[in-house]
């Protein structure tokens, strides 16, 4: 394993910062709403539905076939402010089990008052979920797919007491 050098990454970080990050008062609009929809695949609709929806009470806004593949199913779940998370069923293809690649999908943290984050976490704890709590606000869990999620207790635009927004 290669040794990192974390005084140069430190350094770089900082004057990337420099560079790019423009001052709060000072930044333009951004030319995008929102997202619209971050979109994972499902081997399963109900187990998904059962799991976003019934589990973590995200609700299904909307099932349709999918444009772009015959039989294929497109669903949608709200997931607050005017985002949701979408899902995809391929049919009759065989994609194998959800695999986290290095330059593919990490996680999706998806930001939930306090209240609900323990509310959530005893929900998983009664159906058996497995999680890890990082920093006392993160609970990183997989999905009925294996995709990564995170249930993140700090407000949006904020990440453990930074401002990010």
């Amino acid at each position: 394993m290669a040794t990192i050098d974390l005084d140069a990454i430190t350094r770089d970080r900082e004057r990337i910062k420099k560079e790019y990050l423009v001052p709060e008062g000072e930044r333009p609009e951004s030319s995008a709403r929102g997202i619209h929809h971050a979109a994972l695949l499902s081997s399963d609709v109900r187990r998904t539905i059962d799991f976003y929806q019934g589990l973590l009470e995200f609700p299904l806004t909307e099932i349709f076939e999918n444009r772009d593949y015959a039989g294929s199913d497109h669903f949608f779940f709200d997931v607050g402010a005017g985002n949701l998370l979408a899902f995809f069923t391929l049919p009759g293809l065989d994609l194998g089990p959800y695999a986290e690649v290095l330059g593919g999908h990490h996680h999706l943290a998806i930001s939930v008052t306090r209240e609900k984050w323990d509310y959530l976490r005893a929900k998983l704890d009664d159906a058996g979920v497995a999680y890890h709590l990082e920093s006392k606000v993160s609970l990183y869990f997989p999905g009925p797919d294996g995709e990564r999620l995170e249930l993140l207790a700090d407000p949006l635009g904020e990440m453990y007491g930074t401002k990010v927004l």
